[in-house]
Protein backbone atom coordinates (compact mmCIF):
# COMPACT_ATOMS: atom_id res chain seq x y z
CA UNK A 1 0.00 0.00 0.00
CA UNK A 2 1.16 3.67 -0.39
CA UNK A 3 2.56 5.36 2.44
CA UNK A 4 0.17 7.57 4.10
CA UNK A 5 0.64 9.85 6.56
CA UNK A 6 -1.49 11.96 8.93
CA UNK A 7 -1.04 15.90 8.24
CA UNK A 8 -1.79 18.28 10.66
CA UNK A 9 -1.96 21.27 8.27
CA UNK A 10 -4.94 19.76 6.81
CA UNK A 11 -6.28 17.35 9.58
CA UNK A 12 -6.22 14.61 7.26
CA UNK A 13 -4.75 11.45 6.30
CA UNK A 14 -2.72 12.10 2.77
CA UNK A 15 -0.71 9.43 0.53
CA UNK A 16 2.62 10.70 0.81
CA UNK A 17 4.24 11.84 -2.39
CA UNK A 18 7.81 13.44 -2.05
CA UNK A 19 9.12 16.59 -3.91
CA UNK A 20 12.03 14.67 -5.20
CA UNK A 21 11.67 10.71 -3.82
CA UNK A 22 15.65 10.88 -5.01
CA UNK A 23 15.82 13.07 -1.68
CA UNK A 24 13.05 12.86 0.48
CA UNK A 25 13.47 16.06 3.33
CA UNK A 26 12.51 15.58 6.57
CA UNK A 27 13.17 17.59 10.05
CA UNK A 28 12.25 16.91 13.35
CA UNK A 29 12.59 19.45 16.31
CA UNK A 30 15.80 18.60 18.21
CA UNK A 31 16.31 19.76 22.02
CA UNK A 32 17.52 22.86 24.12
CA UNK A 33 20.31 21.31 25.36
CA UNK A 34 20.14 22.84 29.18
CA UNK A 35 18.80 19.96 31.06
CA UNK A 36 18.18 16.23 31.35
CA UNK A 37 15.08 15.56 28.65
CA UNK A 38 12.09 13.82 30.00
CA UNK A 39 10.40 11.13 28.45
CA UNK A 40 7.86 12.69 26.71
CA UNK A 41 10.92 14.15 24.88
CA UNK A 42 12.24 10.42 24.08
CA UNK A 43 8.34 9.85 22.46
CA UNK A 44 8.94 12.42 19.52
CA UNK A 45 12.82 10.69 19.08
CA UNK A 46 10.80 7.62 18.96
CA UNK A 47 8.22 8.23 16.67
CA UNK A 48 10.19 10.07 14.20
CA UNK A 49 13.22 7.22 14.26
CA UNK A 50 10.78 5.21 12.96
CA UNK A 51 9.53 7.19 10.25
CA UNK A 52 13.05 7.94 9.06
CA UNK A 53 13.72 4.02 9.21
CA UNK A 54 10.84 3.44 7.13
CA UNK A 55 11.31 6.25 4.68
CA UNK A 56 14.90 5.15 4.28
CA UNK A 57 13.11 0.98 3.42
CA UNK A 58 10.81 2.81 1.31
CA UNK A 59 13.17 5.16 -0.64
CA UNK A 60 16.95 3.90 0.19
CA UNK A 61 18.86 5.27 2.68
CA UNK A 62 20.88 7.40 0.34
CA UNK A 63 17.76 9.13 -0.82
CA UNK A 64 16.77 10.19 2.58
CA UNK A 65 17.78 13.71 4.30
CA UNK A 66 16.80 13.69 8.13
CA UNK A 67 17.71 16.98 9.72
CA UNK A 68 17.17 16.70 13.74
CA UNK A 69 18.41 20.30 14.96
CA UNK A 70 19.93 21.32 18.36
CA UNK A 71 19.35 24.50 19.82
CA UNK A 72 22.18 25.80 21.67
CA UNK A 73 21.39 29.42 21.99
CA UNK A 74 18.17 30.43 24.40
CA UNK A 75 17.14 32.37 27.34
CA UNK A 76 16.90 28.98 29.06
CA UNK A 77 20.21 27.59 28.88
CA UNK A 78 21.61 31.48 29.83
CA UNK A 79 19.61 31.07 33.10
CA UNK A 80 20.71 27.26 34.01
CA UNK A 81 24.65 28.36 33.15
CA UNK A 82 24.29 31.26 35.49
CA UNK A 83 22.72 29.01 38.31
CA UNK A 84 25.30 26.76 38.18
CA UNK A 85 27.86 29.06 37.73
CA UNK A 86 29.54 27.81 34.70
CA UNK A 87 30.40 28.80 31.14
CA UNK A 88 27.50 28.85 28.80
CA UNK A 89 29.84 26.36 26.40
CA UNK A 90 30.36 24.23 29.01
CA UNK A 91 26.53 23.69 29.55
CA UNK A 92 25.19 23.37 26.05
CA UNK A 93 28.66 20.54 25.16
CA UNK A 94 27.36 18.85 28.76
CA UNK A 95 23.98 18.30 27.52
CA UNK A 96 24.39 17.62 23.83
CA UNK A 97 26.85 14.81 24.81
CA UNK A 98 23.84 14.13 27.77
CA UNK A 99 21.30 13.63 24.52
CA UNK A 100 23.31 12.21 22.63
CA UNK A 101 23.68 9.59 25.17
CA UNK A 102 19.60 9.25 25.40
CA UNK A 103 18.88 8.89 22.13
CA UNK A 104 21.19 5.76 21.74
CA UNK A 105 19.99 4.30 24.85
CA UNK A 106 16.55 4.87 22.90
CA UNK A 107 17.77 3.23 20.00
CA UNK A 108 17.29 5.65 17.32
CA UNK A 109 20.09 6.05 14.46
CA UNK A 110 22.13 9.34 14.20
CA UNK A 111 20.50 12.02 12.04
CA UNK A 112 21.97 12.66 8.21
CA UNK A 113 22.47 16.20 9.53
CA UNK A 114 22.10 17.67 13.06
CA UNK A 115 22.73 21.37 13.02
CA UNK A 116 23.33 23.66 16.00
CA UNK A 117 22.09 26.53 16.13
CA UNK A 118 25.20 28.67 16.85
CA UNK A 119 26.48 27.27 13.55
CA UNK A 120 23.97 29.16 11.52
CA UNK A 121 23.68 32.61 12.32
CA UNK A 122 24.75 34.08 9.08
CA UNK A 123 21.27 32.04 7.90
CA UNK A 124 19.34 33.45 10.70
CA UNK A 125 20.86 37.33 9.61
CA UNK A 126 20.11 36.56 6.15
CA UNK A 127 15.78 35.64 6.79
CA UNK A 128 15.48 38.15 9.03
CA UNK A 129 17.27 40.89 6.35
CA UNK A 130 14.50 39.45 3.74
CA UNK A 131 11.28 39.77 6.30
CA UNK A 132 12.60 43.33 6.72
CA UNK A 133 13.18 43.78 3.12
CA UNK A 134 9.25 42.49 2.26
CA UNK A 135 7.87 44.48 5.22
CA UNK A 136 7.02 41.36 7.11
CA UNK A 137 9.41 42.15 10.09
CA UNK A 138 10.50 45.75 11.97
CA UNK A 139 13.65 47.14 13.85
CA UNK A 140 12.50 48.67 17.57
CA UNK A 141 14.66 49.71 20.16
CA UNK A 142 17.13 47.01 18.96
CA UNK A 143 14.89 44.10 18.67
CA UNK A 144 13.40 42.76 15.33
CA UNK A 145 10.00 41.88 15.18
CA UNK A 146 7.78 39.45 13.67
CA UNK A 147 4.91 41.55 12.30
CA UNK A 148 2.27 38.84 12.46
CA UNK A 149 -0.37 41.35 10.78
CA UNK A 150 1.67 41.39 7.75
CA UNK A 151 0.66 37.55 7.05
CA UNK A 152 -3.52 36.84 6.29
CA UNK A 153 -2.63 33.52 6.98
CA UNK A 154 -1.27 33.54 10.28
CA UNK A 155 -3.10 30.49 12.57
CA UNK A 156 -3.35 28.06 9.43
CA UNK A 157 -1.72 25.18 11.69
CA UNK A 158 -2.84 25.83 14.68
CA UNK A 159 -6.44 26.19 13.08
CA UNK A 160 -6.95 29.82 15.50
CA UNK A 161 -7.93 33.35 14.69
CA UNK A 162 -5.72 35.88 15.23
CA UNK A 163 -8.45 37.43 17.05
CA UNK A 164 -8.73 34.71 19.27
CA UNK A 165 -5.05 34.15 19.50
CA UNK A 166 -4.92 38.03 20.92
CA UNK A 167 -7.93 37.45 23.39
CA UNK A 168 -6.53 34.13 25.24
CA UNK A 169 -2.93 35.10 24.73
CA UNK A 170 -0.53 35.44 27.33
CA UNK A 171 2.76 37.70 25.62
CA UNK A 172 5.32 39.77 26.61
CA UNK A 173 3.96 43.54 26.95
CA UNK A 174 6.24 45.73 25.27
CA UNK A 175 5.83 49.23 24.19
CA UNK A 176 7.83 48.67 20.68
CA UNK A 177 5.52 45.81 19.37
CA UNK A 178 3.04 46.90 16.93
CA UNK A 179 1.12 44.19 17.64
CA UNK A 180 0.70 41.77 20.57
CA UNK A 181 1.30 38.55 18.98
CA UNK A 182 4.46 40.40 17.31
CA UNK A 183 7.46 37.72 17.91
CA UNK A 184 11.14 38.57 18.35
CA UNK A 185 13.39 37.30 15.81
CA UNK A 186 16.32 39.16 16.80
CA UNK A 187 16.62 40.35 20.52
CA UNK A 188 19.94 42.99 22.10
CA UNK A 189 22.66 40.97 24.24
CA UNK A 190 24.08 42.17 27.54
CA UNK A 191 27.48 41.98 27.96
CA UNK A 192 27.60 38.68 29.62
CA UNK A 193 24.88 37.12 27.57
CA UNK A 194 25.93 35.02 24.44
CA UNK A 195 25.66 37.54 21.01
CA UNK A 196 27.06 37.83 17.19
CA UNK A 197 27.15 41.53 15.29
CA UNK A 198 24.38 41.95 12.88
CA UNK A 199 22.62 45.26 11.30
CA UNK A 200 20.99 45.41 14.24
CA UNK A 201 23.87 45.32 17.10
CA UNK A 202 25.14 42.99 18.78
CA UNK A 203 22.12 40.52 19.82
CA UNK A 204 20.97 36.94 19.54
CA UNK A 205 18.56 34.95 17.61
CA UNK A 206 14.74 34.12 18.73
CA UNK A 207 13.87 30.58 19.22
CA UNK A 208 11.75 30.18 16.07
CA UNK A 209 14.34 31.71 13.40
CA UNK A 210 16.47 29.38 14.39
CA UNK A 211 14.41 26.23 13.39
CA UNK A 212 13.82 28.39 10.09
CA UNK A 213 17.27 28.98 9.14
CA UNK A 214 18.28 25.41 9.74
CA UNK A 215 15.68 23.86 7.78
CA UNK A 216 16.03 26.42 5.32
CA UNK A 217 20.16 25.62 4.96
CA UNK A 218 19.87 21.83 4.26
CA UNK A 219 16.61 21.06 3.28
CA UNK A 220 15.69 23.88 1.36
CA UNK A 221 12.73 26.74 1.32
CA UNK A 222 10.50 23.67 0.85
CA UNK A 223 10.71 20.44 1.97
CA UNK A 224 8.40 17.36 2.34
CA UNK A 225 7.82 16.87 6.16
CA UNK A 226 8.39 19.08 9.38
CA UNK A 227 7.82 16.68 12.78
CA UNK A 228 7.74 17.39 16.26
CA UNK A 229 5.63 17.28 19.79
CA UNK A 230 2.09 18.36 19.24
CA UNK A 231 3.12 21.12 21.81
CA UNK A 232 4.76 22.74 19.11
CA UNK A 233 2.40 23.56 17.29
CA UNK A 234 1.39 26.99 18.60
CA UNK A 235 3.59 29.00 18.28
CA UNK A 236 7.02 27.55 17.65
CA UNK A 237 5.60 25.71 14.53
CA UNK A 238 3.02 28.61 13.38
CA UNK A 239 5.64 30.81 13.69
CA UNK A 240 8.25 28.77 11.69
CA UNK A 241 5.77 28.72 8.68
CA UNK A 242 4.87 32.57 9.43
CA UNK A 243 8.85 32.98 8.67
CA UNK A 244 9.43 30.89 6.15
CA UNK A 245 6.82 31.36 3.70
CA UNK A 246 6.90 35.47 4.52
CA UNK A 247 10.59 35.45 3.76
CA UNK A 248 10.72 33.07 0.47
CA UNK A 249 7.20 33.58 -1.24
CA UNK A 250 6.02 30.09 -0.95
CA UNK A 251 2.23 29.05 0.43
CA UNK A 252 3.68 26.46 2.80
CA UNK A 253 7.15 25.88 4.56
CA UNK A 254 6.58 22.03 4.64
CA UNK A 255 4.03 19.49 2.12
CA UNK A 256 3.40 17.22 5.76
CA UNK A 257 3.27 18.65 9.41
CA UNK A 258 3.51 15.76 12.12
CA UNK A 259 2.93 15.69 15.35
CA UNK A 260 3.23 13.01 18.40
CA UNK A 261 0.48 13.19 21.13
CA UNK A 262 1.25 14.06 24.65
CA UNK A 263 2.41 11.42 27.09
CA UNK A 264 1.21 11.48 31.10
CA UNK A 265 3.05 9.39 33.77
CA UNK A 266 1.55 7.00 36.19
CA UNK A 267 -2.12 8.58 34.89
CA UNK A 268 -1.41 12.23 35.80
CA UNK A 269 0.43 15.04 33.90
CA UNK A 270 4.16 14.65 34.48
CA UNK A 271 5.28 17.91 36.78
CA UNK A 272 8.54 17.64 38.92
CA UNK A 273 6.09 19.52 41.90
CA UNK A 274 4.26 15.64 41.83
CA UNK A 275 7.28 14.11 41.99
CA UNK A 276 6.68 12.34 38.58
CA UNK A 277 9.05 13.92 36.12
CA UNK A 278 10.77 11.24 34.47
CA UNK A 279 13.87 11.85 32.27
CA UNK A 280 15.08 9.48 29.54
CA UNK A 281 18.40 9.33 31.19
CA UNK A 282 16.26 7.80 34.62
CA UNK A 283 14.74 4.88 32.76
CA UNK A 284 18.29 3.40 31.11
CA UNK A 285 20.58 4.86 33.50
CA UNK A 286 19.30 4.58 37.26
CA UNK A 287 16.86 2.83 39.25
CA UNK A 288 14.57 5.63 39.55
CA UNK A 289 11.91 4.49 37.39
CA UNK A 290 10.58 0.92 39.10
CA UNK A 291 13.34 0.57 41.11
CA UNK A 292 15.77 -0.83 37.85
CA UNK A 293 17.28 0.08 34.50
CA UNK A 294 15.54 -0.24 31.71
CA UNK A 295 16.86 -1.83 28.14
CA UNK A 296 15.99 0.01 24.57
CA UNK A 297 14.16 -2.87 23.10
CA UNK A 298 11.72 -2.04 26.36
CA UNK A 299 11.63 1.56 26.18
CA UNK A 300 11.27 1.77 22.12
CA UNK A 301 7.97 -1.29 22.50
CA UNK A 302 6.40 0.26 25.41
CA UNK A 303 6.50 3.93 23.35
CA UNK A 304 5.19 1.99 20.39
CA UNK A 305 2.13 0.32 21.98
CA UNK A 306 0.73 3.06 21.48
CA UNK A 307 -0.02 4.94 18.20
CA UNK A 308 2.22 8.24 18.35
CA UNK A 309 -0.65 10.15 17.55
CA UNK A 310 -2.30 9.35 20.51
CA UNK A 311 -1.56 10.18 24.31
CA UNK A 312 0.17 7.80 26.24
CA UNK A 313 0.53 7.22 29.83
CA UNK A 314 4.07 5.83 30.93
CA UNK A 315 3.89 3.43 33.83
CA UNK A 316 6.02 0.99 35.15
CA UNK A 317 3.45 -1.49 34.26
CA UNK A 318 3.66 -1.09 30.79
CA UNK A 319 7.51 -1.27 30.81
CA UNK A 320 7.10 -4.98 32.25
CA UNK A 321 4.09 -5.68 29.97
CA UNK A 322 6.75 -4.54 26.34
CA UNK A 323 9.60 -6.48 28.52
CA UNK A 324 7.72 -9.54 28.64
CA UNK A 325 6.67 -9.75 24.83
CA UNK A 326 10.20 -8.98 23.66
CA UNK A 327 11.10 -12.08 25.65
CA UNK A 328 8.68 -14.55 24.17
CA UNK A 329 9.53 -12.78 20.32
CA UNK A 330 13.22 -13.63 20.84
CA UNK A 331 12.90 -16.77 22.51
CA UNK A 332 12.04 -18.58 18.63
CA UNK A 333 14.66 -16.54 17.20
CA UNK A 334 17.43 -16.66 19.85
CA UNK A 335 20.60 -18.43 18.13
CA UNK A 336 20.06 -18.30 14.66
CA UNK A 337 23.28 -19.06 12.63
CA UNK A 338 24.38 -18.79 9.91
CA UNK A 339 21.50 -15.78 8.33
CA UNK A 340 21.81 -12.49 6.64
CA UNK A 341 20.34 -10.09 8.88
CA UNK A 342 19.97 -7.07 7.01
CA UNK A 343 17.15 -5.06 8.72
CA UNK A 344 14.49 -5.96 5.96
CA UNK A 345 11.16 -5.66 7.89
CA UNK A 346 8.24 -7.94 6.78
CA UNK A 347 5.69 -6.98 4.43
CA UNK A 348 3.21 -7.16 7.01
CA UNK A 349 5.04 -4.77 9.13
CA UNK A 350 5.89 -2.33 6.21
CA UNK A 351 2.10 -2.70 5.82
CA UNK A 352 1.08 -1.71 8.91
CA UNK A 353 3.65 0.95 9.38
CA UNK A 354 2.39 2.62 5.99
CA UNK A 355 -0.90 3.77 7.25
CA UNK A 356 0.33 6.54 9.19
CA UNK A 357 3.08 4.87 11.42
CA UNK A 358 0.14 2.49 12.92
CA UNK A 359 2.81 0.62 14.98
CA UNK A 360 -0.21 -1.17 17.20
CA UNK A 361 -0.81 -2.51 13.90
CA UNK A 362 2.88 -3.77 13.50
CA UNK A 363 2.77 -5.20 16.77
CA UNK A 364 0.12 -7.27 15.98
CA UNK A 365 1.98 -8.63 13.35
CA UNK A 366 5.04 -9.32 15.03
CA UNK A 367 2.84 -11.27 17.31
CA UNK A 368 1.69 -13.44 14.58
CA UNK A 369 4.88 -13.82 13.08
CA UNK A 370 6.09 -15.23 16.26
CA UNK A 371 3.29 -17.66 16.38
CA UNK A 372 4.49 -19.29 13.94
CA UNK A 373 8.39 -18.76 13.88
CA UNK A 374 9.40 -21.99 16.16
CA UNK A 375 10.33 -24.46 14.48
CA UNK A 376 10.18 -22.56 10.85
CA UNK A 377 13.22 -21.31 10.27
CA UNK A 378 12.10 -18.68 7.75
CA UNK A 379 9.66 -16.85 9.71
CA UNK A 380 11.70 -16.67 12.59
CA UNK A 381 14.37 -14.89 10.29
CA UNK A 382 10.73 -12.42 9.01
CA UNK A 383 10.55 -12.00 13.00
CA UNK A 384 14.22 -11.40 13.76
CA UNK A 385 14.82 -8.55 10.58
CA UNK A 386 11.46 -6.68 11.82
CA UNK A 387 12.62 -6.35 15.03
CA UNK A 388 15.96 -4.78 14.19
CA UNK A 389 14.20 -2.84 12.10
CA UNK A 390 12.02 -1.06 14.72
CA UNK A 391 15.31 -0.86 16.79
CA UNK A 392 13.57 -3.47 19.41
CA UNK A 393 16.72 -5.65 19.15
CA UNK A 394 20.38 -4.55 18.41
CA UNK A 395 21.48 -5.61 15.16
CA UNK A 396 24.49 -7.96 16.93
CA UNK A 397 22.35 -9.79 18.45
CA UNK A 398 20.47 -11.64 15.81
CA UNK A 399 23.98 -12.15 13.93
CA UNK A 400 25.27 -15.94 13.30
CA UNK A 401 28.92 -16.80 13.77
CA UNK A 402 30.21 -16.30 10.01
CA UNK A 403 28.56 -12.25 10.70
CA UNK A 404 29.68 -12.02 13.49
CA UNK A 405 33.17 -13.37 12.27
CA UNK A 406 33.53 -10.70 8.89
CA UNK A 407 32.36 -8.06 11.38
CA UNK A 408 35.94 -9.06 13.46
CA UNK A 409 33.33 -8.93 16.77
CA UNK A 410 34.44 -10.29 20.38
CA UNK A 411 30.92 -11.81 19.99
CA UNK A 412 31.45 -15.00 18.34
CA UNK A 413 34.35 -15.77 20.59
CA UNK A 414 32.11 -15.29 23.48
CA UNK A 415 29.22 -17.03 21.97
CA UNK A 416 31.02 -20.15 21.97
CA UNK A 417 31.84 -19.61 25.43
CA UNK A 418 28.63 -18.98 26.46
CA UNK A 419 27.61 -22.09 24.79
CA UNK A 420 30.27 -23.89 26.62
CA UNK A 421 29.90 -22.44 30.10
CA UNK A 422 26.51 -21.21 30.67
CA UNK A 423 23.06 -22.56 30.24
CA UNK A 424 19.05 -21.34 30.77
CA UNK A 425 19.97 -17.52 29.06
CA UNK A 426 19.00 -16.04 26.14
CA UNK A 427 21.83 -15.04 23.42
CA UNK A 428 20.31 -11.33 22.98
CA UNK A 429 20.49 -10.81 26.76
CA UNK A 430 24.34 -11.33 26.44
CA UNK A 431 24.58 -9.13 24.03
CA UNK A 432 21.94 -6.30 25.04
CA UNK A 433 24.15 -6.16 28.97
CA UNK A 434 27.49 -5.87 26.97
CA UNK A 435 28.49 -8.68 28.92
CA UNK A 436 32.42 -9.49 29.71
CA UNK A 437 32.17 -13.26 29.76
CA UNK A 438 35.79 -14.07 30.13
CA UNK A 439 35.16 -11.60 33.35
CA UNK A 440 32.39 -13.20 34.55
CA UNK A 441 34.43 -16.33 34.56
CA UNK A 442 37.17 -15.04 35.92
CA UNK A 443 35.04 -13.80 38.66
CA UNK A 444 33.58 -16.99 39.34
CA UNK A 445 36.85 -19.14 39.45
CA UNK A 446 38.08 -16.30 42.27
CA UNK A 447 35.02 -17.06 43.95
CA UNK A 448 35.19 -20.46 43.29
CA UNK A 449 38.82 -20.54 45.02
CA UNK A 450 38.05 -18.27 47.69
CA UNK A 451 35.11 -21.06 48.80
CA UNK A 452 37.79 -23.67 48.68
CA UNK A 453 39.67 -21.30 51.38
CA UNK A 454 36.34 -21.06 53.38
CA UNK A 455 36.29 -17.11 52.82
CA UNK A 456 32.99 -17.02 53.17
CA UNK A 457 32.63 -13.49 53.19
CA UNK A 458 34.58 -13.08 49.40
CA UNK A 459 32.76 -15.85 48.15
CA UNK A 460 29.55 -14.01 48.97
CA UNK A 461 30.96 -10.34 48.08
CA UNK A 462 31.72 -11.79 44.38
CA UNK A 463 28.32 -13.35 44.05
CA UNK A 464 26.59 -9.95 45.06
CA UNK A 465 29.30 -8.23 43.09
CA UNK A 466 27.78 -10.74 39.79
CA UNK A 467 24.10 -10.57 40.93
CA UNK A 468 24.79 -6.70 40.56
CA UNK A 469 25.24 -7.24 36.62
CA UNK A 470 22.11 -9.92 36.61
CA UNK A 471 24.44 -12.98 36.69
CA UNK A 472 22.74 -15.88 38.57
CA UNK A 473 25.47 -18.25 39.59
CA UNK A 474 24.69 -22.44 39.91
CA UNK A 475 26.30 -23.98 42.92
CA UNK A 476 26.64 -27.96 43.01
CA UNK A 477 29.29 -29.96 45.42
CA UNK A 478 32.05 -29.34 43.06
CA UNK A 479 31.71 -25.58 43.14
CA UNK A 480 30.24 -23.10 40.41
CA UNK A 481 29.87 -24.53 37.06
CA UNK A 482 27.08 -22.67 35.14
CA UNK A 483 25.15 -19.42 35.58
CA UNK A 484 22.57 -17.34 33.49
CA UNK A 485 20.99 -14.05 33.29
CA UNK A 486 18.18 -13.18 35.81
CA UNK A 487 15.25 -13.17 33.62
Amino acid sequence: MPLRLYNTLTRRKEIFEPIDPQNVRLYACGPTVYDYLHIGNGRMLIAFDVLFRLLCHLYGESHVTYVRNITDVDDKINARAAERGIDIRVLTEEMTAVFHEDAKALGCLPPTFEPRATEHIPEIIAIIEKLIEKDHAYVAEGHVLFDVHSMPSYGRLSRRSLDDMIAGARVEVAPYKRGPMDFVLWKPSGPKEPGWESPWGRGRPGWHIECSAMSWKHLGEVFDIHGGGIDLVFPHHENEIAQSCSAFGHDVMANFWMHNGHLQVEGQKMAKSLGNFVTIRDLWASDKFGGRKWKTGTLRLAMLMTHYREPIDWSVKRCSEAEAIIDSWIEPIDLLDHCDFDPEPSAEVVEALSDDLDSPAAITALHGLAKQAHGNLEVAKKLAKSLIFLGIIPRVAALGPDQLAAMGSRFLAEVKKYRKHASGILLSKIVSLNLDIDAVNRSIEQRNAARAAKNWAEADRIRGDLAAQGIVLKDNKDGTTTWEVQQ
